[in-house]
């Protein structure tokens, strides 16, 4: 997929509904046995609530349902509700869809709902990544019939369905909140999902079973198999030897081996974003340099600086080289196309004759040195891009060291404030959730700047972010969001390179698998082959 061009549905609607929803209703032809996947996502708990991570939202899925979901073209779908409206700037109500119970048996009404959100605001107090933020605006919920929700909110909240695509719904248990260590020792997982749970073995597997009662439709394969294997190389190979039927988080290198051995391959571009990112708000940095290695003035402070390394960042390298053509190149948070991008974002060639002019205006006419961060083994093609944005940088005079490290050596000395200039990257429901947390002032009572580690500041884009988000979820939201995208990545805070493409492997018992640009990795994504 090229930058500029629109996402394009695959598939029929109806047939969306179904895959991405829950399960593609299996006929007599389609039904199969187990569905044995390689995954490289480690399941390490089995509370849905706990932590906003791919490893939760994608395993976790086949049992837990949401009240709203997002589409392929991340549009908002019903899910457990059928319909949601503002009645007004701080109340909405939820329908509810009926006949549909849990695993247990237990029927599905407004009660879990209520249970689902309270338990999240107000019990549970996960370290990082979980979903309070998602439901610390609601003041109060309450559910007038088994098929209502009422939920009121300190302020107005135009994208409360938005909120809800991500949080999965829990069913009330008799007293009191479960925790988090009970579900982890035994407590089965009870949700409305197409698949039942087995079993689990933490970082190493998760078992899973039909649901044959599942309200929409019984789904294509019995029973379904995860595997945890974090090796990328050793994914490729279980499914080269027919070990497992699916693999994701293929390497784009080997795409090619696979397709000679009879596998095929799917893929889509990433609603994420890597890119590079600067601290700006520190007079000195660790690791930045004059060319005799003398500590000088934080060169990030002057946008001539950014924009000119912006300049100098060859992202055809990155995208053609180091991803074999499986990425997009990036000039803002979300491959365009998608809700709330900006058309006019295009990415730059490389203009380096330009970029030295800029740094000589800035004072830098030789250059500088850096230190260049970045994790290695977390994005595809991480630790090479990190080495392709050093050369790059060299033809302007800023030296550039790469230093790759382990995400959890490298997230712990960026939190620390130990680089100057990183290589990152993340992802979102939506433009304005990554706008929020990674672009936006750093204000712990709104909530925003949370992966600003730059601590990048811009009063007007802030004022502009906030209006966005008071209007409610539709192409006037999606206008003011483009227009303030334009406004902050012309000061270049980051540096966008690309949109990586999630690609996923499978072999002949697959008749095709659809893929979601969130990345996730189901069973409801898998189709059988036809005999």
């Amino acid at each position: 997929m090229k930058l500029g061009s629109p996402f394009r549905p695959r598939l029929l609607s109806a047939l969306l509904f179904s895959i991405f929803l829950g399960s593609a209703p299996a006929t007599p032809a389609q039904e199969r046995g187990e569905l044995r996947i390689a995954t490289s996502y480690k399941l390490m708990t089995l509370d849905p609530q706990y932590a906003n991570l791919n490893e939760n939202t994608s395993l976790l899925s086949h049992i837990y349902e949401r009240l709203v979901y997002q589409d392929e073209n991340l549009e908002l779908k019903p899910g457990l509700a059928t319909s949601w409206r503002p009645l007004s700037d701080t109340q909405w109500a939820f329908k509810l869809r009926d006949k549909v119970r849990f695993h247990d048996g237990s029927v599905f009404d407004a009660d879990d709902v209520v249970y689902t959100i309270e338990r999240i605001r107000d019990f549970l107090k996960p370290p990082s990544g979980g979903f309070r933020s998602y439901v610390s605006g609601i003041k109060s919920v309450s559910a007038p019939d088994p098929l209502t929700v009422l939920i009121e909110t300190d302020g107005a909240v135009p994208n409360l369905p938005l909120f809800f695509s991500s949080i999965f719904v829990m069913n009330r248990p008799s007293k009191g909140f479960e925790t988090t260590e009970d579900l982890n020792a035994g407590h089965p997982p009870n949700g409305t999902g197409p698949y039942r749970f087995e079993s689990w073995s933490s970082g190493e597997s998760l078992r899973l079973a039909r649901n044959d009662d599942y309200w929409g439709g019984k789904p294509a394969w019995s029973k379904v198999s995860f595997r945890v294997i974090e090796n990328p190389a050793a994914r490729v190979a279980a499914l080269s030897t027919g070990e497992v039927d699916v693999a994701d988080a293929i390497p784009a290198r080997d795409v090619a081996s696979l397709k000679e051995r009879g596998a095929r391959v799917a893929s889509v571009g990433a609603a994420r974003v890597n890119f590079v990112q600067f601290d700006v708000a520190r007079d000195t940095l660790p690791g930045v340099t004059d060319k005799s290695g003398e500590p000088i003035a934080n060169p990030f402070k002057n946008p001539l600086v950014r924009r000119a390394l912006t300049l100098a960042t060859d992202r055809g390298i990155l995208v053609d080289k180091i991803l074999a053509g499986y990425g997009t190149a990036a000039a803002q948070v979300f491959p365009n196309g998608l809700p709330g991008t900006s058309a006019n974002l295009l990415p730059e060639a490389p203009n380096y004759d330009e970029a030295k002019m800029l740094l000589a205006k800035a004072g830098f006419p030789d250059g500088f040195n850096l230190v260049l961060a970045g994790p290695a083994g977390r994005y595809p093609g991480d630790a090479e891009s990190l080495q392709a944005v050093a050369q790059s940088w060299a033809r302007i005079g800023v030296n550039a060291q790469p230093a790759a490290a382990p995400f959890s050596v490298f997230n712990t000395k960026r939190a620390a404030g130990d680089y100057g200039v990183w290589y990152g990257g993340t992802s979102g429901e939506a433009v304005d959730i990554i706008l929020h947390t990674l672009l936006a002032s750093p204000d712990p009572e709104r909530g925003t700047g949370a992966l600003n580690f730059g601590k990048y500041r811009n009063e007007a884009f802030d004022a502009m972010l906030a209006r966005a988000e008071s209007i409610a979820v539709g192409p006037e939201r999606n206008a003011a969001l483009a227009q303030a995208t334009e406004l902050v990545m012309a000061d270049q805070p980051i540096i966008p390179l690309y949109h990586f493409h999630h690609i996923v492997g499978y072999g002949s018992r697959i008749g095709s698998y659809v893929l979601h640009p969130r990345g996730w990795t189901t069973a409801m994504q898998t189709l059988p082959a036809m005999e």
